[in-house]
């Protein structure tokens, strides 16, 4: 009887410590940008714990890790990039060719990284502004061409799709299935409703304390019940 109970627990362990083990691991696939291609042999450095793999023949990697860790991807050819890991499942991570010219629109701009988000954003704002360094005369000056022309207009429209993808990820950050679920119970189903329908404002969001958000959430539940 002790060597069974002996061999329970010795068994016990090793679940508990595979179990463990795996749950430390970041699985993720790697993507062009562009054709959604995709790619290969892309090296993967973990910033927390300086771990390294490379993307196999279809893409995906696993790499030791967890959610609020940075990967930073390097590719023959593409830029350098660096992806916040910030939901369990498999990351989607795409990557821009060297010197390539990007299409914002929102497939596009929702397959971002953060950090390639936010340096899209700032070429926009560049972009858009109608004062310029005046290399000749020095100091500041008005450009018509930079206010009016086709660059500009571009420039300004796609810093509206930027800022919302932008916005939206905020929101997704902080109205996690996990917040929702260790405040009230529901099924998936009915979480994805629930979600979809109570999903809160990027002003509510941004400005939001936890208690704040708790007490939207029961309050957004409790109406929900009543449907």
């Amino acid at each position: 009887m002790k060597n069974s109970k002996h061999i329970l627990i010795c068994t016990l362990l090793l679940l508990g410590s595979w179990m463990y083990g795996s749950a430390q691991e970041i699985k993720g696939l790697v993507f062009d940008l562009q054709s959604s291609q995709r790619l290969s042999d892309v090296l993967i450095e973990n910033l927390q714990n300086k771990k390294s793999v490379r993307s196999n023949a279809d893409g995906s990697f696993t790499i030791p890790g967890q959610k609020n860790d940075y990967l930073v991807l390097h590719a023959k050819g593409y830029e350098r990039d660096t992806a916040f890991v910030y939901q369990d499942g498999v990351s989607r991570i795409y990557l821009i060719r060297d010197k390539s010219i990007i299409r914002i629109d929102e497939v596009t701009v929702s397959r971002m990284t953060d950090s390639r988000l936010n340096m899209e954003i700032a070429k926009a704002k560049n972009n858009s502004q109608a004062v310029e360094t005046s290399k000749t005369r020095g100091g500041l000056r008005i450009s018509p061409s930079r206010l009016f022309g086709k660059e500009a207009k571009i420039a300004r429209n796609s810093i509206r799709v930027l800022e919302l993808e932008q916005e939206q990820r905020m929101v997704d950050r902080v109205f996690t299935n996990e917040l929702i679920l260790s405040l009230i119970k529901l099924p998936n189903d009915q979480l994805a409703l629930f979600k979809d329908k109570y999903r809160p404002s990027y002003e509510f969001v941004k400005q939001a304390r936890k208690e704040d958000l708790t007490a939207y959430i029961l309050d957004a539940y409790a109406k929900f019940k009543k449907q």
